[in-house]
């Protein structure tokens, strides 16, 4: 009388409810993927099995669902591919946790384990991504982005054609009645100094004004430019006005802006001339205020100055086959043979999926599935454990025979 395929029944059954319980434990751990147990039966040379055993587990890799968090740091993978980590030995590993935050060097890490997030750096002047570089460590550095000289602008303006030419000459920023109109902008030298720029507009006759830029800030006049207009309004000939930006607190002198004036009219407004809002490319130097992880993988910090850069872009990485892939706990898996070789690239290209910043992916375990599953796996339990008492039950009918 042999016990052996009950046994190996309540093995079995034992195994299938720890990997329920462990699918259960981690409902809510961030990019978990559920696991189930596979069975295979044994054959001793006989025509009766002798039981059954565990021939694997394996684990589901199925998307969990996106839960937004709105938190800078955290972002979720949909579809195919894993982020990409390194221990501070160099070993790498693999996770759809996307739950990162800093450590003591800024260094990206993911929140389980503290391993560095890898991907391509940001470099240069304004920042670009290497995407042709080796994956590395990424890192949020709290250096503050310098100041640039404005060098071009545009401004639209639609003068009013019913003025007369004043009658004060010659022209003077400190005498209202020398010029017709004015507007002010703002403009950035060498080393991101503000600097506030009059523009006195003056009819000079029908058709015709001259434009008499000032840097208030550093009482630099500029050359005068003089607007032609046709019989319709329209602009003709000289559409630009070179602005000289004097030294302020030692920055570069001799700085020219060029401000573009395409799109101004001349009309009877009924009033005063009016003014588009200017535009210029310069900025003053700001200090990181906030960062976020987009939705591309590019890490982008906010600076107070209004500007934002390119700190570094996050890869991923998929696996010819992703069953093959070890588990390492803290929520990792490490590549193995049967993964075969990592492929690394952005999200969205090639066999990767896509990212969204600000949201975790949940755990794709399926609580009904998996309480279902556990009354399964105790039934099948408590039978094998009922074919040991009917065995034994026969073994002592034997025993007991006259």
């Amino acid at each position: 009388m042999s016990f052996s395929q009950a046994v190996s029944g309540l093995n079995a059954a034992a195994t299938n409810l720890d990997v329920i319980g462990n699918n259960i434990a981690n409902t809510a751990t961030t990019g978990f993927k559920a696991s189930t147990a596979s069975f295979a039966d044994i054959f001793a040379g006989s025509s009766v099995g002798m039981g059954t055993k565990v021939s694997g587990v394996f684990q589901d890799f199925n998307d969990g669902t996106p839960t937004m968090t709105n938190r800078g740091l955290d972002v979720a993978i949909s579809q195919a591919g894993f982020f990409r980590l390194q221990d501070s030995a160099g070993n790498t590993f693999y996770s759809r946790n996307g739950q990162f935050s800093l450590d003591a060097n800024r260094t990206l890490i993911n929140a389980s384990s503290g391993m560095a997030v890898t991907g391509y750096p940001a470099t240069g002047t304004p920042p670009t991504i290497q995407t042709g570089s080796n994956p590395e460590a990424l890192s949020i550095p709290t250096t503050a982005i310098p100041g640039r000289a404005s060098t071009e602008g545009s401004l639209q303006a639609s003068l009013n054609s019913s003025y007369d030419v004043p009658e004060v000459t010659p022209f003077s920023p400190t005498d209202v009645d020398s010029y017709n109109d004015k507007t002010s902008m703002t403009a950035y030298d060498s080393l991101g100094n503000e600097h506030q720029v009059d523009l006195y507009f003056v009819k000079t006759g029908p058709n015709e004004w001259a434009v008499h830029p000032f840097d208030s800030s550093t009482g630099t006049e500029s050359a005068v430019t003089n607007l032609s207009f046709t019989t319709s309004g329209q602009l003709s000939g000289t559409d630009n006005i070179a602005i000289d930006l004097g030294s302020l607190n030692g920055s570069a002198d001799g700085q020219v802006m060029n401000l573009s004036l395409r799109g101004t009219i001349q009309q009877n407004t009924g009033s005063k001339s009016t003014f588009g809002n200017p535009m210029q490319d310069g900025y003053a130097m700001g200090e990181m205020t906030s960062y976020q992880i987009n939705d591309d993988g590019t890490i982008a910090g906010n600076y107070s100055n209004g500007k934002s850069q390119v700190l570094g872009q996050i890869v991923l990485a998929n696996f010819a086959n992703v069953e093959g892939l070890q588990s390492q706990g803290d929520n990792v898996w490490s590549a193995s043979a049967a993964s075969g070789q990592e492929l690394v690239g952005l999200a969205g290209t090639g066999n990767l999926g896509t990212l969204t910043g600000g949201a975790l992916e949940s755990s794709n375990v399926d609580m009904s599935k998996e309480l279902v599953n556990m009354i399964v796996a105790q039934r099948n339990y408590q039978s094998n454990a009922q074919t040991i008492k009917t065995q034994d039950q026969i073994l002592n009918t034997l025993v007991n025979l006259r």
